[in-house]
């Protein structure tokens, strides 16, 4: 059985379910699922969690993500992307420097609290917002507190006259459940201009970068070199604390019992025979079972 993780370069007009539900087929198995789902019109890396991996799900949720994208001043939509209905448009009659988009970009760096836009999958009530939208229901949208670590201007902005618009490049890394199409529209309200994301591609998430990824129509010509491209589970850990057990140690923790450890870590991976086996979590004084991986490998 295959385990481990297959980083899928997640091409437009495709949903992460979707993504999903082909590799089921094409891999022969149930036990699997993403880490993070990206909007249809997104593209870029999606982590595939396969077989045991799967456990991990949660885990890879906790780590961050990147992004490189295209924003346009000039006017705003239902959506906050260019496939929504226009609500607002405003021309812009000087080009924008590029010394504004960045100090109005760093005013969202760091914990902020934002608003998701009306179409994106945030549950209220037990109903996505876009399903309230499709509906032509007006609800209230939860605000959250997300991170963002990067806000960034990549290149010079370009001012269409013609068009009356501004487009500019940006990247932005941050925390799980941040919307980059609020931030793109928050950005033009802190320019006092209505804005817009006309483009997003996922560089990197839970671990992940675009380096270890393949596409999906390869796959599903070449599924016998599926295993090539699985990143193993032991990747996923190479920023944790790791322990190699004894003998005496594996019994206890593959009967799921707290043991003590010489180490202050929070979080610890215990490895057995060169693989892992666990995570294990502090306590006032042992190291308890967090995650149960392998045990019979």
């Amino acid at each position: 059985m295959m385990n481990g993780i297959l980083v899928i370069d997640k091409d437009k007009g495709m949903t992460s379910s979707d993504v999903v539900c082909q590799l089921r087929k094409i891999l022969h198995t149930k036990k699997i699922g993403h880490a993070g789902t990206l909007d249809p019109d997104v593209t870029g890396v999606l982590p595939i969690a396969v077989g045991q991996a799967t456990k991990l799900i949660e885990l890879m949720h906790t780590k961050g993500k990147e992004y490189e994208g295209t924003g346009i001043l000039g006017f705003a939509t239902d959506s906050y992307d260019v496939s929504g209905t226009v609500l607002n448009e405003k021309k812009i009659t000087s080009a924008v420097s590029a010394d504004e988009l960045k100090k109005a970009m760093q005013k969202f760096v760091g914990t902020i609290e934002q608003v998701p836009p009306i179409y994106s999958a945030v549950r209220v009530k037990g109903k996505h917002l876009y399903e309230y939208a499709r509906a032509g229901i007006e609800v209230e949208r939860p605000r959250r507190q997300v991170t963002v670590s990067a806000y960034d201007l990549v290149g010079a902005p370009t001012f269409d006259e013609q068009r009356g618009q501004v487009t500019f490049n940006f990247k932005i890394a941050c925390s799980k459940g941040t919307y980059v199409r609020s931030l793109v529209n928050d950005l033009g309200t802190a320019l006092g201009v209505p804005a817009v994301m006309k483009s997003l591609r996922r560089t990197a998430s839970s671990g992940f970068d675009l380096s270890q990824a393949v596409k999906l129509d390869f796959i599903a010509a070449n599924p016998a070199q599926a295993p090539d491209f699985l990143q193993p589970l032991d990747l996923f850990f190479k920023d944790y604390q790791q322990v190699e057990l004894s003998a005496s140690q594996w019994l206890k923790v593959n009967n799921g019992a707290a043991i003590t450890l010489k180490t202050n870590a929070k979080k610890v991976v215990l490895r057995y025979n060169g693989r892992v086996k666990a995570i294990y979590q502090k306590d006032d004084y042992n190291y308890r079972p967090e995650l149960m991986l392998l045990q019979n490998n």
